[in-house]
């Protein structure tokens, strides 16, 4: 009894410290040049589960409170917005398991983010569901709208999650939206990339310039997400980890060599 409560102790005490830590770690990469706009493809959630010996849908889990973890990290780094493709529509071409599994999951932490005290009322989150949501089941669409309901004057930051979404279909829908608002205004049917980005979902929620694109698993491909916004001047970085082991020692290096290269500018 004695010794399990000294290793309690013992554990409390290293999570404290561990947490003072990365607290005065990020006040100081804080001091430098900070990101406005993060996107990560949260990719590798089933290679994990595989080489942990757990179901694909634990992998998945874990993934969404490695999520949580990092989102939060950029909120205390003051990072404006945060974008996460947590479900590309070709996912749909998974097995139906995996499918169920993933919108089963999605319908959960909708609903957990939203509630009152949890993350983002904490921060003042406003989530945005980015992608083609007609073709979520109804109860997933149905959380997804109360979440955004909930949130939508938070103002001290923005959550955009990707689902079901490809880049190439928010471009698509970009144009078509341009093309209607000039034919509904009868206006000048010359359209420029200006036109166009204006109308993309990550415009719509406000969302600032992408300064970081972060890929894990060791993968390094943007898989149909967010082309157009990262086409400028994003800087991508590639991590070997897999999203749910991704962490705060991970993400500094990104950190650093965002700054080191905005100063390089100056």
């Amino acid at each position: 009894m004695l010794l399990q409560l000294i290793s309690h102790s013992l554990g409390w005490l290293s999570a404290q410290v561990s947490a003072k830590a990365q607290d005065a770690l990020i006040a100081v990469l804080s001091s430098g040049p900070v990101p406005q706009h993060v996107a990560f493809i949260l990719d590798g959630n089933r290679r994990y589960a595989r080489s942990k010996n757990m179901q694909i849908k634990e992998g998945h889990t874990d993934g969404f409170y490695t999520l949580r973890k990092m989102l939060e990290v950029c909120i205390h780094m003051n990072v404006r917005c945060v974008t996460a493709y947590t479900f590309s529509i070709e996912n749909f071409k998974r097995s139906p398991a995996e499918v169920d599994a993933l919108m089963d999951l999605a319908e959960e932490k909708l609903l957990e983010l939203c509630q009152k005290g949890d993350i983002l009322d904490k921060y003042g989150i406003k989530l945005v569901v980015v992608g083609h949501r007609d073709m979520l089941p109804e109860r997933v669409k149905a959380a997804a709208e109360k979440a955004e309901e909930m949130t939508k004057n938070n103002d001290r930051a923005i959550f955009n999650l990707c689902m079901p979404y490809t880049s190439r279909d928010e471009i698509a829908t970009a144009v078509q939206s341009t093309i209607h608002e000039r034919l509904d205004e009868d206006a000048d049917d010359t359209i420029t990339a200006d036109d166009i980005e204006a109308h993309l979902m990550t415009s719509l929620s406000g969302s600032p310039p992408l300064d970081i694109l972060v890929r894990t698993s060791g993968v390094k491909r943007l898989s149909d997400y967010l082309l157009w916004q990262c086409s400028e001047d994003t800087q991508l970085q590639f991590s070997s980890t897999y999203w749910p082991e991704f962490g705060m020692w991970d993400f500094v290096p990104i950190i650093l060599d965002y700054q080191r290269k905005v100063w390089s500018k100056a």
